[in-house]
């Protein structure tokens, strides 16, 4: 079951639109008009994107009178970076193995350097 609620995620989190709204919605609460903004897409458009993110649970809508606002939900983002965590941990651990590597290259003269060392 958590696969598919990481797989729900990262579809919502596929799209660069959705991710802008996040973004936006990382600084604080909005409506569907400021959160329209700045796109060239309809509000239904938008409309369309917060359900994702809403399913998604990457976001909580509330209605007060006419105004429906919108606010970041972090449990979701928490589960993908728990799912991620080994991974990064891979790369970083490949990372400062090449670094290593890439220093002892540096290090070590090369044969041309030897060769001219030797032929003075």
């Amino acid at each position: 079951m958590a696969h598919d609620r990481l797989s729900t995620i990262f579809a919502a989190l596929a799209d660069p639109t959705r991710r802008a709204i996040l973004a936006r919605l990382a600084e604080g609460d909005a409506t569907v008009t400021e959160l329209a903004e700045p796109f060239t897409i309809s509000l239904p458009a938008i409309s369309r994107h917060l359900k994702v993110l809403e399913k998604a649970g990457l976001i909580a809508r509330s209605r007060a009178a006419r105004w429906r606002s919108s606010s970041l939900q972090g449990e979701p983002l928490r589960e993908v970076t728990n799912w991620m965590e080994p991974y990064r941990r891979f790369w970083d651990i490949n990372f400062d193995r090449l670094d290593a590597h890439l220093r002892r290259i540096r290090q070590e003269p090369s044969d041309s350097t030897l060769e001219k060392g030797t032929a003075s």
